[in-house]
């Protein structure tokens, strides 16, 4: 019976990490636009770009600047809010893990569904994240720091690439030349036969392969993102978030601190370009040094993503900024509704059985644009949608689905029974 009592109310909120939600989707978003949502199928010949001396700056923001900083924002801010819900279920007498275990089962589902739109959806590796952070919610903060740390130096990136070279085996160049093939002849009949069955199939076999192969492989992205779930859990047990201004001192001086590890990365930049490949293969020159340079990579990529969150924060903590940020918030609260009406977008602007006979002759900086157009529709919906209604749709549904009991939605009948109730009190 206790498992069924709500948590909280829809007010009971922290606004700054609904802030930090919202804009971390603006990078999100920006990045799927300039990587065509996964769906390759536009032809390099039909593209007939109006700013072409714009591009090639757009597309180095893009790699320098947006690829990986935001979701990595995304993926800390999961850890942290788990940590508030269970906190403030224990606070309350709950024991909320099993609970949100299941709602972890129907985000997962409802990844899935995204799946079908945009192959390169992360929602469902959140919901198995999720459930892996139920496991370590008791666990010491020193241990899940050693853990987080370990996953973010490339410890499993090293086991496989190490497993690799030892027990690498020999492909021949036919072996390889008929893999080839066969990759392009099925590619070919997704382009010849465009349809939204095809690119179903296409995203849930050789597309679903490749995201695994990035989350899990020698990218190594889904470690990465674990890491950031752990810290996240880690920084909610320290409260900082929750409070109604988070001190000062102690931002500046972990924006001091993410700045110096920084600098000391971007000396990645000082290195030769790696041979990716030939480090898969177990063939690079040099193993180690290409493993220390793909793991300072990674730490440059997520100090940034660090400064952005302290500076974000700093800025918030100032009244004249604050009212200016505090725009974001509405579209944070919708986060689970704005990310996957991204997806959907994204495949029928990309996908040539809808609108990509149409965008393929759009270039980087239009599509760029274009992607700035969507989240500012977005933007201004949020805020619309939630003066009616207490959640976006999807949270209102796994909200539903959490409790396995029908939530209030409509904003002036909660308002209403909570008014009666109180009066019966």
């Amino acid at each position: 019976m206790e498992q069924n009592r709500i948590l909280s109310t829809p007010l009971s909120r922290v606004t700054l990490l609904d802030a930090l939600r919202g804009f971390s989707l603006l990078g999100v978003i920006l990045m799927h636009m300039l990587q065509q949502f996964s769906i390759f199928s536009f032809s390099p010949d039909a593209r007939e770009p109006l700013f072409p001396a714009m591009d090639e700056t757009v597309q180095w923001i893009g790699q320098n600047v947006i690829m990986g900083r935001f979701i990595n924002i995304f993926a800390f801010l999961f850890g942290l809010s788990f940590f508030i819900q269970l906190s403030r279920a224990a606070k309350k007498g709950i024991d909320f893990r099993w609970r949100f275990i299941w709602r972890m089962v129907v985000m997962l589902i409802i990844g899935l569904i995204g799946n079908c739109f945009y192959g390169g959806e992360i929602i469902s590796l959140y919901a198995v994240f999720g459930a892996i952070l139920v496991l370590l919610y008791r666990v010491k903060s020193w241990i899940l720091i050693t853990i987080a740390a370990l996953l973010l130096l490339g410890m499993p990136r090293i086991m496989q690439v190490s497993y690799s070279a030892f027990q690498k085996t020999e492909q021949t160049e036919n072996s390889r030349q008929e893999i080839r093939q066969r990759q392009a002849a099925q590619i070919g009949a997704e382009v010849d036969k465009p349809s939204f069955i095809n690119s179903v199939k296409h995203n849930f076999t050789r597309g679903l392969q490749g995201k695994l192969n990035y989350q899990f492989g020698l990218f190594g992205r889904g470690y990465i993102t674990l890491a950031l779930f752990i810290l996240g859990l880690v920084v909610g047990r320290l409260g900082f978030f929750e409070r109604v201004q988070p001190k000062r001192k102690v931002t500046l001086l972990f924006l001091a601190f993410v700045i110096i590890v920084l600098l000391i990365s971007f000396a990645v930049s000082l290195f030769p370009d790696l041979d990716f490949r030939s480090l898969m293969n177990g063939e690079a020159e040099g193993l180690f040094s290409g493993l220390t340079l793909m793991t300072l990579n990674d730490l440059k990529i997520v100090a940034f993503s660090g400064a952005i969150v302290t500076g974000f924060t700093l800025l918030y903590q100032n009244r004249l900024f604050s009212k200016y940020l505090d725009v974001f918030s509405p579209y944070g609260r919708m986060g689970l509704t704005n990310y996957e009406m991204q997806s959907v977008l994204g495949c029928l602007i990309f996908s040539m059985w809808a609108f990509g006979p149409i965008f393929q002759s759009w270039g980087t900086t239009e599509l760029f644009l274009l992607g700035i157009g969507i989240y500012f529709f977005q933007l201004i919906f949020s805020p619309y949608w939630l003066k009616n209604y207490l959640y976006g749709p999807l949270e209102w549904f796994l909200r539903t689905a959490t409790y396995l009991k029908m939530q209030p939605l409509r904003k002036e009948k909660y308002v209403k029974n909570r008014f009666n109730g109180l009066i019966q009190r």
